[in-house]
């Protein structure tokens, strides 16, 4: 996955239908999207790296 995975997903067509950031402790933030394309639905978190550039990221379908 790219460092920009929510702009990729929205790319293949997919929409932003809720979004939250949450703390997981200290400097690591959690922004987590919920995403719909033709009703389907799957939840996109996104965080940085603990170490080094970039970001980690991870879909789930619902």
């Amino acid at each position: 996955m790219s460092d920009k995975p929510l702009s990729d997903a929205v790319r293949q067509g997919w929409e932003v239908v809720g979004f939250t950031v949450t703390d997981s402790g200290g400097d690591a933030w959690k922004h987590i999207f919920l995403l719909r394309r033709q009703g389907q639905h799957k939840v996109l978190t996104v965080r940085k790296k603990m170490m080094g550039e970039g970001v980690v990221a991870s879909e789930m379908e619902v």
